[in-house]
C-alpha cells in the first residue's frame, strides 16, 4: 500500500491543528464537506492513505475561516 506523502502528513497537521484550536470535532468537519462520518480521522490516522484533495484543501480552508496558504507550506518539499 502507499503511504501517504510528505506534503500530505503537512496539510493535514495543520487541518488538524486548526481545526482544534476552533474546537471543530472530526465529526462536524466530515459533516460540512459532505463526507463521511469518518473521513477526517482515517485522514487524521497513519494506518490509512486517506488524504485531502486541493478542492477538500479549499472546502476546509472556508470552514475553518482561514487561507488555503494556512494549510500549505512556505517552501516545496
Amino acid at each position: 500500500m502507499k503511504s501517504v506523502s510528505k506534503i500530505d502528513r503537512y496539510v493535514i497537521k495543520k487541518v488538524r491543528e486548526r481545526r482544534q484550536v476552533l474546537g471543530i470535532s472530526q465529526a462536524s468537519l466530515s459533516h460540512d464537506l459532505g463526507m463521511s462520518s469518518g473521513f477526517i480521522g482515517q485522514a487524521e490516522s497513519d494506518k490509512y492513505k486517506t488524504h485531502y484533495n486541493l478542492r477538500h484543501v479549499n472546502d476546509i480552508a472556508k470552514i475553518l475561516k482561514c487561507s488555503i496558504s494556512d494549510l500549505l507550506p512556505q517552501q516545496p518539499f
